[in-house]
């Protein structure tokens, strides 16, 4: 009976019912698709930053991330390529050699970074072959070619097809020289990588340095990048050799990760902002609604009504706003982040996070997004009509009936 009076309160005034639904509404949806549109962006970007090119998990020589050298290397990294496969959830691997060079087309000279890749592995990890914007990726076998970034590319004003000569230091201490034919130019999205990079066949590169059999890096993809942290752990155990490091990304790109998660404390902010304005909206609503129906109350108490039946009276008809908000919140908010999840929210200008840049904005549709608004509404709403609630119980009959 307590539901159903209650009920009938709050489509009697349907004026103040719409005008409190609609601050629980609009505070429900914005947070939503502040959540969904945050959440969907740093996705965005960690999947560019790792399944497009620095992978979840990295397996390097002890000490090798922070004082990188040409001689700490990874052996038998097939062996070990082999054993991380084999573990649920690893989607792929690939080896990785670098070291730095001087590059020269015709008269243009220009430093570089050498990256030697295994062609099979890395398209299947890093789809490296969708980053070729001209030419053609390396062949499955050595074949003495190579490809550039279009940055490199820009400055040596090298195209597809022209001889480039590279010089390095080998591991033997010999000079590392030799000349290959540029069959392809790709584009990473990171403009400071693609100014340097020079990729070439695994085997090519450990023949120029004289490495044989030996990488520097393994980079590890896993299914669901939620499990990066316990898939880190199950490649330790099965590796169990205390002269290899297993990081997560978390770790390996540590200045990107403390960058995001700064980005989302800000986050947290704007949702506050936005629960300040549902909790003063709602305890502005519902006050003035105690206050016209003072006369109201006043009969109930006359009538025999308990204080505590009209606070659960008052506490009632806001949940039930607060349902009703509840269900056009989500049928609204999932219906926008499905979209901006497809298509996006064109920038008006680029944005460069980490080397990256960015063109649009992506939203995500997740039950972080609807859950934590939901429970946020529910509990800023039933704590701001406390005050009121009480105060209508606590309504004297007799004065309250005196009352125009």
């Amino acid at each position: 009976m307590l539901f159903k009076f209650a009920f009938r309160n709050v489509f009697r005034q349907k004026r103040r019912t719409l005008l409190t639904v609609l601050t629980m509404f609009g505070g429900f949806t914005l947070a939503a698709l502040s959540i969904g549109i945050a959440d969907g962006s740093y996705a965005y970007i960690i999947n560019m930053f790792t399944r497009n090119q620095l992978g979840h998990i990295q397996v390097h020589k002890n000490d090798y991330l922070d004082r990188p050298s040409l001689y700490k290397t990874i052996d038998s990294y097939e062996t070990i390529g082999r054993g991380i496969i084999g573990l649920e959830g690893i989607e792929a691997w690939a080896p990785r050699l670098y070291s730095a060079g001087l590059v020269s087309v015709g008269e243009k000279s220009a430093t570089a970074q050498i990256i030697g890749i295994d062609p099979a592995l890395e398209n299947k990890a890093t789809r490296f072959d969708r980053k070729i914007v001209e030419g053609s990726g390396l062949s499955p076998e050595p074949a003495h070619e190579v490809v550039v970034g279009n940055g490199l590319a820009e400055v040596l004003r090298a195209k597809t097809g022209d001889e480039i000569v590279i010089v390095s230091q080998a591991a033997d201490g010999s000079i590392a020289n030799d000349l290959y034919d540029i069959v392809g130019i790709a584009a990473s999205g990171d403009d400071m990588t693609d100014r340097s990079a020079f990729y070439m066949h695994l085997a090519d590169a450990q023949e120029l340095l004289v490495l044989y059999g030996r990488v520097h890096e393994l980079i590890v993809i896993i299914d669901d990048v939620d499990y990066v942290f316990e898939k880190t752990a199950a490649i330790k155990e099965i590796l169990a050799d205390p002269t290899l490091t297993v990081e997560p990304w978390q770790e390996f790109a540590r200045s990107f990760y403390q960058a995001m998660q700064a980005d989302l404390r800000g986050n947290w902010i704007m949702l506050l902002i936005v629960n300040l304005i549902v909790a003063v909206g709602v305890l502005n609503t519902v006050l003035m609604t105690v206050l016209e129906r003072t006369r109201e109350y006043g009969v109930l108490r006359a009538m025999g009504t308990r204080p505590f039946m009209i606070f659960r009276l008052v506490i009632t008809e806001v949940l039930i706003m607060v349902v009703i908000s509840l269900i056009i919140g989500i049928l609204l908010s999932v219906a926008v982040n499905s979209v901006l999840a497809s298509s996006g929210i064109p920038m008006p200008f680029k944005f460069d996070y980490g080397g990256m840049t960015f063109t649009r904005w992506y939203s995500e549709v997740n039950a972080r997004s609807l859950y934590i608004p939901g429970i946020t509404v529910i509990v800023v709403a039933l704590f701001v009509s406390v005050f009121p609630a009480s105060r209508a119980a606590r309504i004297a009959p007799a004065s309250a009936m005196r009352m125009n």
